[in-house]
């Protein structure tokens, strides 16, 4: 067992219950068996008490997360990469466990990470259950005011320019990846995702991909970037709105800043346009169009946006090749399934197609 010696913090409460598979005792379908988290748990000097209880929570479709419950009440996170066969460096939640701990003390909000244990060669990472709302899926986003809405899209803003400004130095994390531009490491790892997890030919993609590597832009700044920036992967604060939480740091990379805003705007669909699982709250009255959210990042940062056109085409792209590894995960593994549902062919193809749109707009 390896472990991370980070200072503990109190547990939290993250969202309403959202439960979909309860583990109360034996070895279960994903790996994990009570008794053994709560002897992890004791061996890391943490305060526990039998028995503990584990239930997955989150709409997340990667990584699979599980919220740990003692007879106290005392709650923490653990997390751990989905069943079955795995693509070469993808899920490594043992590597996010680092870059979280070399977070853990500057301004950015992250939770605390108490331990990282592997069994049977998979690595299983406990840290704290920050307190606080995920705004996963519209029910939720519906019952929030149209205050705390706009609040929750200029703190995104805020966040993300907040992680574009850590120091690499200091933090140690100035050698988690190459320094090589940026779209060229992009546009290789995700086509070669691409060939590994599609479940038929796209020549469509294919051909979107060519477009997308002739028009790479100039590298001009090397910076943390989160590298799945989104509302579903933070936690809000349960009574304003601010985000109190950056979660999901599984892609976390060096490269160019602006690739994070491209994502974050490939999340941020507005009327009309697709998304994986259904409609993005960020439809509704309230939250900032992508226009706005992007002029508040700027503000922050006073970054030029002349390149963003391209990083919105492929985060779209990207977020279609996830959208396909997603789906065959769930095609060979229906335990990997979230109780959201599984990205649809339609859906993929949907998203392709406003990423094609997105380049053209850009002028690839």
């Amino acid at each position: 067992m390896g472990l991370l010696p980070t200072p503990d913090r109190p547990a939290g409460e993250q969202g309403p219950d959202r439960s979909r598979v309860r583990l109360t005792g034996g070895d279960d379908a994903f790996g994990l068996d009570a008794q053994t988290v709560l002897g992890w748990i004791r061996s890391l000097g943490i305060e526990v008490t039998d028995p503990v209880r584990l239930d997955r929570i989150g709409a997340g479709q990667s990584n699979l997360t599980f919220r740990v419950t003692d007879a106290e009440g005392r709650r923490w996170a653990l997390r751990r990469p989905p069943l079955g066969p795995l693509l070469a460096s993808a899920h490594n939640v043992a590597r996010e466990a680092r870059i979280l701990s070399a977070l853990h003390g500057t301004d950015l909000p992250t939770p605390a990470v108490h331990g990282v244990r592997y069994h049977r060669d998979v690595p299983h990472v406990l840290m704290e259950f920050v307190d606080g709302l995920v705004v996963d899926r519209m029910s939720i986003a519906e019952a929030l005011s149209l205050r705390r809405r706009r609040a929750i899209g200029s703190s995104l803003a805020r966040t993300l320019a907040r992680i574009h400004a850590v120091d690499l130095d200091k933090t140690g994390l100035g050698d988690i990846a190459s320094h090589k531009p940026y779209a060229q490491r992009q546009l290789k790892r995700w086509s070669l995702q691409w060939e590994r997890s599609k479940t038929r030919e796209m020549p469509h993609l294919d051909a979107l991909t060519e477009r997308l590597q002739v028009s790479a832009p100039v590298q001009q700044e090397l910076t943390l970037v989160h590298g799945d920036f989104h509302l579903r992967n933070v936690v809000t604060s349960g009574r304003y709105g601010d985000i109190v939480a950056v979660l999901d740091w599984e892609l976390c990379t060096l490269g160019d800043p602006m690739a994070d805003v491209g994502t974050m705007l490939a999340y941020w669909s507005e009327h009309g346009e697709p998304s994986l699982g259904g409609p993005s709250p960020s439809i509704l009255p309230g939250f900032p169009t992508r226009e706005e959210l992007v002029h508040a990042y700027l503000r922050h940062t006073g970054r030029d946006a002349a390149t963003l056109g391209f990083w919105h085409a492929l985060g779209l792209w990207k977020i279609a090749i996830i959208g396909v590894g997603v789906l065959r995960r769930a095609l060979e593994e229906p335990h990997n399934r979230s109780e959201t549902g599984t990205p649809t062919q339609e859906e993929i193809e949907s998203l392709i197609a406003k990423a094609d749109e997105a380049a053209s707009a850009a002028g690839i």
